[in-house]
């Protein structure tokens, strides 16, 4: 497996091990985060696969998406279009409060579970 594949796989383990974490620790909105950022890593180690080139520098899921061409479902698509635009409210929250209220704990467990099944999947298809 080519390094630079590893090291964005790695690393999106790493956050999301690091999302978990938070979760249990009830900092939800950085829970969310952390989801985001774990996929982005997957993503980027996807596109190193199929364009044998670094990633390009951006936090928007759906370019990477685009970029390396992953066979998703509909369902995970649509997650990971959800998650890019929550990736915005909790990296820059204008009202810290209010963000913490948008994600409860029901919400961010069901993002946990489906970023954890996005990374799975995309896993399957790097090795």
């Amino acid at each position: 497996m080519n390094p630079l594949v590893k090291e964005w796989l790695y690393q999106a383990e790493y956050d999301l091990e690091t999302a978990r974490s938070l979760y249990h620790a009830r900092r939800y909105i950085y829970t969310v985060f952390m989801c985001h950022l774990s996929i982005e890593k997957a993503l980027k180690a996807f596109v190193v696969k199929i364009t044998e080139k670094a990633p390009p520098k951006t936090h928007n899921l759906i370019v990477l998406l685009k970029l390396g061409n992953a066979l998703l479902t509909t369902e995970q698509i649509n997650f990971i279009s959800r998650l890019s635009l929550a990736g915005i409210i909790t990296r820059y929250p204008e009202d810290l409060k209010q963000a913490i209220g948008e994600y409860p704990r029901h919400i961010v467990i069901d993002y946990l579970k489906r970023t954890e099944d996005v990374i799975k999947c995309l896993k399957q298809q790097i090795e």
